[in-house]
């Protein structure tokens, strides 16, 4: 990481059809990058890069307040209403290599739905492609993302209640990536304080695997 008052992190989002990947990129980026509606088949056709400005009040490096810019790659859908899944496959691992080839990739963020339960067929799913792309050391670089949290609270789950009755696919996906999850509302626009609680948390998982990134490739 070169010293600089400033440190970008990059993410990818995977997941389902409706999961809210889109959003929950969006959510991230404090923007409206990506394109996210209620749909009867798969919204996301390719697979597109959206930045955010700068964030400050977030890090400190050396004593120093630094800036904080994040970079989002939102994808298809895994399975996909249109796609099969080696296009699928195929389009995202290209995508990464080319946006995240020379820097490398902070962040896998598997989106699942917080208000369905998870069952055994659907995670394989998304965690085979995960593996296909990432590598071995997947599980290192993974961190589920549990949206539609709101929908949760309302039928009177906590995060502890909530943990508690999940089925026992999630809880082994969970204990997997070493229990680095986040849970996060599905309202059209987060608020700036609840963004910058997800981004502390993401940047604590970051910390944690001490800054290593992955799909690094240096110029010949």
């Amino acid at each position: 990481m070169a010293e600089s008052h400033e440190m970008t992190i990059n993410l990818v989002v995977l997941g389902k059809t409706q999961t809210g990947k889109s959003a929950a990129g969006n959510s991230l980026l404090g923007s409206s990058d990506f394109e996210s509606r209620l749909s009867p088949s798969s919204v996301t056709m390719c697979c597109s890069l959206g930045r955010s400005g700068r964030i400050l009040g977030l890090i400190r490096r050396n004593g120093c307040e630094s800036a904080l810019r994040v970079r989002v790659l939102d994808t298809p859908s895994y399975p996909h209403s249109a796609l099969s899944k080696e296009q699928v496959r195929d389009m995202v691992r290209a995508a990464l290599a080319q946006h995240f080839g020379e820097e490398g990739l902070h962040l896998a963020l598997l989106v699942l739905r917080a208000d369905l339960p998870l069952c055994p067929d659907e995670s394989n799913d998304t965690v085979q492609l995960i593996q296909e792309l990432l590598g071995p050391t997947w599980k290192d670089f993974t961190a589920v993302l549990l949206t539609h949290a709101d929908k949760a609270e309302e039928a009177g789950y906590n995060e502890k209640t909530y943990l508690h009755s999940a089925s026992s696919t999630l809880l082994s996906l969970l204990s997997s990536v070493q229990h680095k999850y986040i849970f996060l509302d599905n309202h059209n626009s987060v608020i700036k304080e609840e963004r910058n609680i997800v981004l502390r948390k993401l940047l604590n998982f970051i910390r944690k695997n001490n800054y290593q990134v992955l799909l690094k490739h240096s110029k010949e």
